[in-house]
């Protein structure tokens, strides 16, 4: 599947190597993740050198492309929220969102109690809560959905 995985870039990133695990992780059982550079320590720098017109088109593109969207949410950000609420409001695409227990109260109330029938939330208090996850859960939560002549197909 092609994943759209999200980060914050400019928000709090205490959490990046849970952040980088997890796209460890989907690349190592054979995702491709198009938005691996997120984790990486220049992504803030790397963004800056095109223009934010260029990264909304490149961002929305990859959202058009991704058959799933996974993002780890404690850094809270606008981004990040904005992508999430646009795949739900939008497309029926799964969103799935995992955020530290321990940082719950500096994240958005619309993420914490996101009812979403196509949005999955994921707190964790370890990063092998994560690996869990994505190992066993992850495969139950990744129905990619088809449109095929207006009608929604969804495709185990």
């Amino acid at each position: 599947m092609k994943i759209y995985f999200g980060f914050t870039v400019a928000g709090d990133r205490s959490t990046v190597e849970t952040a980088r695990r997890i796209v460890l992780l989907l690349e190592e059982i054979g995702h491709e993740v198009l938005t691996r550079h997120l984790v990486s320590d220049n992504a803030w720098a790397a963004d800056r050198q095109i223009t934010p017109q260029q990264v909304y088109l490149r961002d929305m593109a990859w959202l058009e492309q991704c058959d799933l969207f996974l993002a780890e949410v404690s850094g809270s950000s606008f981004g990040l929220g904005f992508e999430a609420g646009y795949l739900l409001g939008a497309t029926k695409k799964r969103v799935i969102l995992f955020y530290r227990v321990e940082l719950k109260e500096k994240i958005s109330l619309l993420i914490t109690g996101n009812t979403h029938p196509n949005c999955t939330l994921v707190p964790y208090s370890s990063t092998s809560e994560v690996e869990t996850f994505i190992n066993i859960t992850l495969p139950r939560h990744a129905a990619k959905v088809v449109v095929s002549s207006g009608d929604c197909i969804i495709v185990q």
